[in-house]
């Protein structure tokens, strides 16, 4: 359960007439998208990091964004309004503990979003433990589309393609979607982000352990996604997934509105029938009228309709939207960078970067890709970088999720600094062995190069290879695509 020692939801006092804004943590992609936001607003806004990369230190440099690498206290001396702190700082932070010695305000980025931007909107917050990014992504570009009155605003963790950038700002009066982060506010905030979000709707997609560096058990999990379900209160309304028995036990605490939706029998809003093919899937909505629809989504894979289901059924019971206007909008979606998301091919063989990660998240894919591709041989590379992969807690699993693909190539378990002892980290030879024992043809390399040069050599013609991991994998992938796009030259 959460720790007693720990507290959470803590809320600074907004500081009155706030012009300049300093952020910790300005590098991050959430962070960085944020001080975008807060420009385009009108703030001054400078920053802090530890470090800066592509694609967020070009993007802070086009929009001249002043950055101060190395977590110099000096880079306070322009005296900003409002100091915001990422959860990237720890409390011995030298810029944290320069701002609380010179007696500046600050606040969590969380709390900050909320109070400058959230309380004139109409938050739309998309939690869970997986999907929060695609289903973000998709609400908002429904919306778009089919706005008539306040702009829609947005704020997603990943980049979706129908737009821009990560953010829009939107009109007040607007809906606003957002991410409802589960992971620890600031160093003195370690509640969930989402409890500063203030939702009028709220969608809870799955609940499953994660983040195995600040929960020590799916109870603690489910104990913050409770506190969620304990902010929809009446005149609000909370989306839970029916397949989804913990998120369905959560959501039993829920004083406002609940609306369910899923595959079961008895959900509110139900698809079935669902066809998958190679431009996404088919299915056949059941509206809570009695009234059925036939679904044409670009979106590949089961955990995408129930993505897609939640969408649909948010914008047009809440927003007004119609159901012909939101399927021709989907018709539209053109998805999010890193989910299923085609880089090229080369040499007949198709690269795929996808952002899963957690062993439910690596069976769903694969599941929907084989049914997407189906003359493709598919090739499930993983590279286990989170500090949850890295331990054994999901070993047993992963021995299941990556069972469909024939064949499967994994990355040593990513190194630095960890706080668990050696017992607790990934076998990955354990896994490759039971993998082998059903059939499937697995390995784990060493190193990412000696990965790379063995993709290149071996895929063959007609293969599908699916990068997962949820950071950049070192470049695997475009490096394994430059490599192909040579054999193909070297063989023409």
């Amino acid at each position: 359960m959460t720790k007693p020692h720990q507290p959470w939801f803590i809320r600074y006092p907004t500081p009155p007439g706030v012009k300049k804004v300093h952020i910790l943590g300005m590098a991050g992609s959430g962070m960085g998208a944020f001080a975008c936001m807060l420009q385009e607003a009108g703030y001054e806004v400078r920053g802090s990091d530890r470090a800066a990369y592509p694609p967020m230190s070009e993007i802070l440099a086009a929009r001249q964004l002043p950055l101060s690498l190395g977590w110099d206290p000096s880079a306070l001396d322009w005296d900003p309004d409002w100091v915001i702190v990422g959860n990237v700082c720890r409390r011995d932070n030298p810029v944290a503990v320069e701002a609380e010695a010179r007696g500046l305000p600050t606040a969590s980025f969380p709390q900050a979003l909320s109070d400058l931007f959230l309380a004139e909107r109409r938050p739309i917050v998309i939690a869970g433990t997986h999907g929060k990014t695609t289903t973000t992504a998709l609400t908002a570009w429904l919306l778009s589309a089919t706005d008539n009155g306040p702009k829609t605003g947005f704020l997603v963790g990943g980049q979706g393609k129908n737009f821009e950038g990560p953010f829009m700002i939107g009109d007040p009066g607007g809906a606003f979607v957002i991410e409802g982060d589960e992971y620890d506010t600031a160093f003195f905030d370690k509640g969930p982000k989402f409890l500063h979000y203030r939702p009028e709707v709220a969608l809870l997609n799955n609940v499953e352990f994660d983040h195995a560096d600040i929960y020590d058990s799916i109870e603690e999990i489910e104990e913050n996604f409770e506190r969620l379900c304990d902010l929809i209160t009446p005149g609000k309304t909370l989306w839970v997934n029916v397949d989804d028995q913990r998120a369905l036990q959560c959501a039993q605490r829920v004083k406002g509105g609940l609306i369910t939706f899923g595959f079961a029998e008895g959900a509110q809003w139900r698809a079935v029938d669902v066809l998958p093919h190679s431009g996404g899937c088919d299915f056949t909505l059941c509206l809570p009228s009695g009234e059925q629809r036939r679904v044409s989504s670009p979106l590949a894979g089961r955990h995408n309709v129930w993505n897609t289901l939640a969408a649909l059924g948010m914008l047009h019971t809440h927003f007004d939207r119609s159901l012909d206007d939101l399927l021709t909008a989907l018709s539209h979606f053109t998805g999010v960078q890193k989910r299923q998301e085609e880089l090229g091919e080369a040499d007949g063989v198709l690269v795929m970067d996808d952002y899963a990660h957690h062993p439910t998240a690596i069976r769903e894919t694969i599941i929907a890709l084989k049914a997407r591709y189906p003359e493709r041989r598919l090739w499930a590379i993983y590279e286990p970088k989170s500090n949850t992969a890295r331990r054994n807690i999901h070993q047993v699993d992963y021995a299941t999720a990556f069972v469909e693909a024939p064949m499967v190539r994994l990355t040593r378990p990513f190194k630095k600094q960890d706080r668990f002892d050696a017992e607790e980290r990934l076998n990955i030879d354990w896994v490759v062995d039971r993998l082998a024992d059903q059939g499937v043809d697995a390995a784990a390399a060493m190193e990412i190069d000696s990965l790379i040069e063995s993709l290149i050599s071996e895929a063959a013609p007609g293969d599908l290879l699916v990068f997962m991991s949820s950071s950049s994998f070192e470049g695997a992938q475009r490096r394994v695509l430059d490599g192909l796009k040579q054999r193909e030259k070297a063989n023409s």
